[in-house]
């Protein structure tokens, strides 16, 4: 049988009413050149001969209940959500790396290697000493995991709607790249303050025992502002890392 150009667009795969061993097709087939308004045109044997006013139908597409509108409130609420599972546990696991490569750039000639580094840790602090600041790298990290995924998703829209339909489409590769910076500077005045007082938890023994002392103990000593000391230094890390590869927050909550 053959298909209209309009009607092969709308039908269903061609794999759910065709036979795979059979030159006939299949009587779903033929009820898709019928009126949907005419179901009667079928004949009363139910054989599916067509009537001589045959016109194909639309088959709607199946409702997905359960899933997640793009763009709507659940979606940015869930991308957020994605943002923080994905960037908190996941920094806070590598804290004993991030503490042996703070300590290299504080002291170089104390902490010369990698290897050599664990063990001098080992020796001065145990092995509690790892994981000093885990705290603040759990929360700041996933501060701004938060706003990365978050923002992402709403910058990619708010670009795209300012350039309309044919520039977005044209210039998808830069209004992304302009959406992932946007929201890696918002996710980074995050977790700056975070930052400040972990590395100076890992780096100086005896300042403080994590977040909950040493957040005010650094306040006291450097003001407010001085949180954000190291922001343009970790916009500069930052951002282009952001640059580099797109986020999967798209698949991650299409996976739920």
């Amino acid at each position: 049988m053959a298909f209209s150009d309009n009607s092969r667009q709308s039908l269903i795969p061609s794999f759910l009413y065709y036979s795979s061993t059979s030159s006939k097709t299949l009587i779903l087939q033929k009820m898709t050149d019928l009126r949907s308004t005419h179901p009667s045109s079928l004949s009363a044997n139910g054989s599916g001969e067509l009537s001589s006013s045959n016109k194909s139908f639309v088959i709607p597409a199946p409702s997905e209940p359960g899933k997640i509108e793009l763009y709507s409130p659940q979606y940015y609420a869930a991308c957020t959500f994605g943002g923080i599972l994905a960037c908190g546990p996941t920094h806070m696991s590598v804290t004993p790396l991030d503490v042996v490569k703070c300590n290299m750039q504080i002291d170089p000639s104390k902490y010369k290697s990698i290897s050599s580094s664990f063990g001098v840790l080992l020796k001065e602090q145990g092995f509690r000493g790892f994981f000093r600041g885990w705290v603040p790298t759990l929360l700041g990290y996933s501060v701004q995991g938060a706003c990365k995924y978050g923002f992402y998703e709403f910058f990619k829209k708010y670009y795209s709607d300012i350039a309309g339909p044919e520039f977005a489409s044209k210039y998808k590769t830069l209004i992304y790249l302009a959406g992932s910076g946007s929201a890696e500077i918002i996710a980074d005045i995050g977790l700056c303050p975070f930052e400040a007082v972990k590395v100076r938890v890992q780096t100086q023994p005896g300042f403080a025992r994590g977040m909950s002392d040493g957040f005010p103990k650094f306040i006291k000593s450097e003001g407010a502002l001085g949180l954000y000391k190291g922001i343009v230094p970790l916009w500069g890390r930052q951002i282009p890392c952001e640059f580099r590869h797109p986020h999967d927050s798209f698949f991650f909550i299409h996976g739920f």
